[in-house]
């Protein structure tokens, strides 16, 4: 892949912290849907035992 010399007007135009935004705004994301099914898993009557591939199992009553 060859590179481009940018001049002084493009690289005042790139906008730095675009992949750190994304990358807060997707782990927010996941913590929230993990949440979420957790606390489904944990009010719903059949998730009282629950076998996990790998063998882990979690129980609680």
């Amino acid at each position: 892949m060859d590179g481009k010399i940018l001049t002084e007007e493009e690289l005042k135009t790139v906008a730095p912290g675009e992949a750190i935004t994304i990358a807060a705004v997707m782990a927010v994301m996941a913590i929230a849907v993990m949440a979420v099914v957790v606390y489904k898993l944990m009010r719903s009557q059949n998730g009282a035992d629950i076998k996990m591939p790998g063998g882990f199992q979690f129980t609680w009553k």
